[in-house]
């Protein structure tokens, strides 16, 4: 969730952490704050809010922090609420120590218990404030006993190791110290840390997004891992002190892809590009033998052949994915689907075996209930296969093999180019596994990957018919709340439009199935409800078009505002219909790859005429690193 960056080089470090700060914002916005090591003294800063405080403060301040080795932080707020006390970097009782953590330590009461009784005194109400503390006194007792240190280890890195083997949780630890300003230290497990390799430089980070003005070498973590960055270049040990070897990549986009590129927000720049990230998904991926391509693949054939069923996990708007993959998986492979959400998944103690296909969806790759559950997988000996938009991240990592959606990056907290990618993958994965299978034939697989590389322009055709949808969101801004109604596939994007609008307009908003309604969901129908219904093609699937003819009716005879969504050329919808947004044509399981797009608008219109930030929604963040 929070946004880290730490650097050592030959540029002014406290300028490398507001620029990398600036592009992860959007990872928490709850405060910001910096550390910089500067002529044998640690100078600190730290403000609630957004970074722009943080920004002001620093240029009222008269304190120089013009040293080349420092720490930058952006915060969401789990241990105590978003004050200056709590914002990171966080000290030792002599100040010579900055932290910055990103994820939850479990066990910080009773750390933070045996400090105070040992004279520490802690003056915030974090987690992350223990880590300082302990690195305080691991430092000490190497001083005393200079015989413990490993040959050539620095005091630092060791003490990080040794304050490691301590905690319990999900943590992300970048560290720096007065003493040694030649080293910024940093530790992960189960949260997300990546290095960037430059010339005579070294960047450490939550996401390569705060260093890809800078370089775009970067170096992948392990879990468990130590290490210690250097301007030279990086040293990485396990928490047991073992050396090991990072995993360099190189990163696809450069800095202008995490601009805003003339539009006033994120948002509205990566709904527009919505058809060239779906068609960096969908590139490459049929073989000249009409083969589907994954980007990893640690299985064999045979492997993918003996699955006898599938389970999805994912959380939030990635669920929503899952959800119109199943229709996919079950209708194409005849294979049993379940889908889950991850932070329920390794709970209930689902039935696994080697068997089993555990599908894991996650944009950052990162996302800790979805990490857990993958993990439960595999120690069940299920076969993971990760959809994840972010190369070297950890749940691809965890997994067996990997798609990768190749959206680039999204900023904006609420998800909408990474969803679509996220949907064709699924889409990709069953066809997949129909192939392997031998449910589809190759020519099949193809006439069908011929109809996904065709969405892209259908989405493009989608959006330039958009401006009704802005203009009716804007004349529902003082709606208390709005209905969702879907069937078939329209289901989950009903619930995808409903959570578009909870996380942008901060509205009540729920998603139904269309045949629920008049068991319970009708009770809410009052004169003047908005309620918007996903209506499916009259060709594909005209038994369910009926029926949710007659469900707009039902509504419409209660005096709700009925807003559908349906195919160009459906006439029959049109007399029911208060408000009709039109959408191209699509075959049935691809329609959720335009139905969505307008609901996506009609949020993000709605929100900015409240006069929200829709880039970063309270009490969001993108990334998320916690249970």
């Amino acid at each position: 969730m929070c946004g880290i960056i730490g650097y050592i080089g030959g540029q002014s470090a406290l300028e490398v952490a507001l620029t990398g700060l600036r592009r992860l914002e959007y990872r928490g916005y709850d405060s910001a704050g910096v550390a910089v090591v500067v002529d044998g003294g640690l100078r600190t800063l730290r403000r609630a809010g957004k970074l722009a405080n943080l920004e002001k403060a620093l240029a009222e301040t008269e304190a120089g922090l013009s040293g080349t080795t420092g720490i930058g932080h952006t915060r969401w707020a789990t241990h105590g609420g978003p004050t200056d006390t709590n914002a990171h970097p966080h000290t030792d009782c002599t100040s010579a120590v900055g932290v910055i953590h990103n994820g939850i330590i479990e066990n910080f009461a009773g750390l933070r218990a045996g400090l105070e009784h040992g004279g520490h005194e802690l003056t915030s109400e974090t987690d992350t404030e223990v880590v300082a503390h302990l690195l305080e006194d691991e430092l000490a007792t190497l001083v005393r006993d200079g015989s413990s240190l490993p040959a050539g280890t620095n005091p630092l890195t060791e003490a990080l190791r040794r304050v490691c083997g301590r905690l319990e949780g999900a943590f992300t630890l970048v560290v720096v110290h007065r003493d040694h300003p030649d080293v910024v230290v940093a530790a992960r497990r189960n949260s997300p840390l990546v290095v960037g390799l430059g010339a005579g430089e070294t960047f450490l980070a939550s996401d390569v997004a705060a260093f890809i003005a800078h370089t775009r070498n970067a170096l992948e973590i392990g879990q468990d891992q130590v290490v210690e960055a250097r301007r030279d270049g990086v040293s990485i040990t396990d928490f047991a002190g073992n050396p090991v070897e990072g995993r360099p990549y190189h990163v696809d986009w450069d800095a202008s892809a995490a601009e805003k590129g003339g539009y006033p927000y994120f948002m509205l720049k990566e709904i527009s590009e919505q058809p060239t990230a779906l068609a960096d998904t969908l590139r490459g991926r049929l073989s000249d033998d009409a083969e589907i391509v994954l980007d990893e693949e640690r299985l064999s054939t045979q492997d993918f052949r003996d699955i006898d069923k599938v389970f999805i996990v994912a959380c939030g708007t990635a669920y929503h994915a899952g959800l119109i993959a199943k229709y996919a998986v079950e209708h194409w492979t005849r294979l049993p689907c379940e889908v889950e959400m991850a932070s329920e998944f390794r709970y209930r103690d689902p039935v696994l075996d080697r068997s089993t296909l555990v599908i894991a969806i996650s944009q950052s790759g990162e996302t800790l209930d979805t990490l857990m559950a993958v993990k439960h997988a595999r120690e069940q000996k299920a076969r993971v296969l990760a959809i994840c938009n972010t190369n070297g991240s950890t749940i691809p990592r965890e997994s067996d093999a990997v798609l990768y959606t190749r959206c680039g990056p999204e900023v904006g907290v609420a998800s909408t180019k990474t969803f679509l990618g996220q949907v064709a993958a699924c889409l990709l994965v069953g066809l997949y596994l129909a192939q392997v299978r031998g449910v589809l034939y190759g020519d099949e697989v193809a006439r069908y990957v011929e109809r996904l590389q065709a969405t892209p322009t259908l989405v493009r055709e989608t959006l330039a018919t958009v401006e009704p949808v802005r203009a009716l969101a804007r004349s529902l801004v003082d709606a208390k709340a709005v209905l969702f109604l879907g069937r078939h596939v329209g289901y989950p994007v009903a619930l995808e439009g409903a959570l578009k609008l909870k996380e942008l307009a901060y509205m009540h908003a729920e998603g139904f199935p269309a045949g629920e309604l008049k068991h319970g969901p009708i009770a809410l129908i009052e004169p003047g409800l908005p309620v918007v219904i996903v209506v499916p093609s009259p060709r594909g699937r005209s038994h369910l078009h009926g029926k949710i003819v007659s469900n707009i009716q039902e509504v419409r005879a209660r005096g709700a505002r009925t807003i559908v969504i349906a195919e160009e050329g459906d006439t029959i919808v049109e007399p029911y219909a208060e408000h009709l947004i039109r959408v191209p044509a699509t075959p049935t399981l691809l329609a959720p790859l335009v139905t969505t797009v307008p609901l996506q608008v009609f949020a993000c219109e709605l929100a900015l005429a409240r006069g929200l930030d829709v880039d970063q929604p309270r009490n969001l963040a993108k990334s998320v690193t916690v249970e």
